[in-house]
């Protein structure tokens, strides 16, 4: 599950260029530039909540897809909406489809909503998408990213995400515990130019090379096509049949570099991995190769989304780009990481294979 690689169209060169340089400097940033704000300190007081409490305020969800990701966000802002007395009086599932999402829109906008919370399909033609809502004086909130030409505070209130430079440090953080501080490591990123990616693959790589001098990337192939995954996991294994960890750019590919592990019967190598996925979870919790998942608060980017969005209906400004923190979820924290990421339980199958 990538919530953000197939839910959003690449960004321009010029933007990778100046997240490059800021990755360097060990920081997160938005998809132009923006300054990470944490999300937890974006609050309201209680003078503001009553005031939208007695708005008679409505809401619309206008979801690019549905996956585990997609419907913890929406949970999250769900009940942070329903908290505030805003009546949800839409939610839509695009599909990945540009165009079904701007019908979406026009579907939604014959509800009068007061506030969207969506992730757009395609920022560079997003604009089309949303100019109608705009328009007609609906406040705006995205996730991840926000349609091109669009400023914040004009169009829209704010753009809602996790801290991609935490991220990858927390996943070689992990890695360096899996082995202990030293070991040979293959190095899966995502060969495309997508500022969320590049930036935790990155900084994967940035703490490796900084805190961990045990521990040598001695293998690195790049993931441009998803469908492909299992031929580049063989791939950097026959490159590089001794390793013993793997980072792997997001879970769905990584459950193709299981797959070949447990084709050459290795139970050796560790995958240390981003995104919460059922069997790569199960993988952990039987102590296979899996050794942690690395998820952001994405209950917690709906609940920040529908407390971005009420405020501006009170004419209050939130942050360009706020940010969740990001969890490690091992075997032994399966069930607190699960919840705190997804605002649910793991499933039961899961708990009881990490007991």
């Amino acid at each position: 599950m990538l919530k953000s690689v197939l839910a959003t169209a690449l960004v321009a060169a010029a933007m990778l260029s100046s997240n490059a340089a800021n990755s360097a400097e060990n920081t997160t940033v938005g998809p132009h530039g923006e300054k990470p704000a944490p999300a937890k300190e974006f609050v309201l007081s209680a003078d503001e909540e009553a005031k939208i409490k007695a708005g008679n305020f409505t809401a619309a969800l206008v979801w690019h897809e549905t996956s585990e990701y997609t419907s913890a966000v929406d949970r999250g802002a769900k009940e942070e909406f329903q908290r505030l007395g805003i009546n949800v009086v839409a939610q839509t599932d695009a599909g990945f489809d540009a165009a079904r999402q701007q019908a979406d829109v026009e579907t939604v906008l014959a509800k009068k909503p007061s506030v969207i919370v969506s992730l757009p399909v395609d920022p560079a033609t997003a604009s089309t998408v949303y100019d109608p809502a705009r328009s007609s004086g609906v406040k705006l909130v995205f996730v991840d990213n926000s349609p091109a030409g669009y400023e914040h505070g004009k169009d829209y209130a704010a753009i809602v995400s996790d801290d991609l430079f935490q991220m990858g440090e927390k996943a070689a953080q992990a890695m360096g515990a899996a082995l202990g501080g030293k070991g040979k490591v293959g190095y899966i990123f995502h060969d495309a130019d997508f500022y969320v990616t590049n930036q935790r693959d990155q900084a994967f790589k940035t703490v490796i090379a900084r805190d961990y001098p045990g521990i040598t990337i001695a293998a690195e192939a790049g993931l441009a096509d998803p469908a492909r995954a299992e031929d580049v996991a063989q791939g950097l294994l026959t490159q590089a049949p001794d390793l013993d960890g793997i980072y792997v750019t997001w879970a769905e590919p990584a459950l193709s570099v299981l797959s070949a592990l447990r084709t050459a019967g290795n139970t050796h190598t560790k995958i240390v991995t981003l995104d919460l996925n059922e069997p790569a979870a199960l993988d952990m919790g039987k102590s296979g190769n899996v050794a942690a998942l690395i998820a952001d608060e994405a209950h917690m980017i709906g609940v920040t989304a529908a407390r971005a969005g009420a405020a501006a209906l009170l004419g209050k400004d939130a942050p360009p780009f706020l940010v969740v923190d990001s969890i490690a979820v091992t075997k032994a924290t399966l069930g607190e990481g699960w919840k705190q990421s997804l605002g649910r339980d793991a499933p039961a199958d899961l708990l009881k294979v990490a007991q």
